[in-house]
């Protein structure tokens, strides 16, 4: 089956799972068993130590996703399954770090994209400064490319985390 690109979308997933060995490894499985590539994966406990969130996104139709989604709900381990959609509305954010090149030519530049993209300097020496950039995924690949000219050393960006807004609560039901 040939996907046309105008049916490839970006979808992010919550998925609810029991905090255990191996679970991570079961769901990357099976994204891989389908040919996904996984675009971003964020891990981490939930107000409940025994669950964890794992906030998934990929590219894809939405007929495979439904079925991607029917099989991820098959698997053990896992409590619930949403899409984050139009019909949800939801707050996400990534994080990034990036070692950023600091000389007496780009300084000012470095120092007025970090005051432009409410961003943090968490270190600094003599030749380069490390910045912290937060927000939607499209925020932080606008500082990156703003900030590429004046060279960048090292970067490294997490996959994004996302909530329901207001009473949208994707949560464990009692009976689990």
């Amino acid at each position: 089956m040939f996907l046309h690109m105008e049916d490839v979308v970006r979808h992010a997933i919550s998925v609810l799972v029991e905090n255990k060995f191996g679970v991570l490894a079961r769901i990357s499985t099976l994204f891989a068993a389908r040919g996904f590539n996984i675009d971003s994966l964020a891990v981490g406990e939930t107000e409940d130590p025994a669950i964890s969130r794992m906030t998934i996104v990929v590219k894809s139709d939405d007929c495979i996703l439904e079925q991607v989604t029917k099989q991820l709900n098959k698997l053990i381990d896992v409590i619930k399954v949403n899409e984050f959609n139009d019909n949800i509305e939801y707050v996400e954010r990534g994080a990034c770090l990036v070692k950023i090149s600091l000389n007496k030519s780009n300084r000012n530049e470095v120092m007025q994209m970090v005051e432009i993209f409410r961003s943090k300097i968490v270190d600094i020496s003599q030749s380069s400064v490390i910045v912290e950039v937060t927000g939607s995924e499209d925020k932080i690949s606008a500082f990156v490319r703003k900030v590429m000219p004046c060279g960048i050393k090292e970067m490294c960006r997490t996959g994004i985390v996302a909530l329901g807004r207001g009473q949208s609560i994707i949560k464990v039901s009692s009976g689990r």
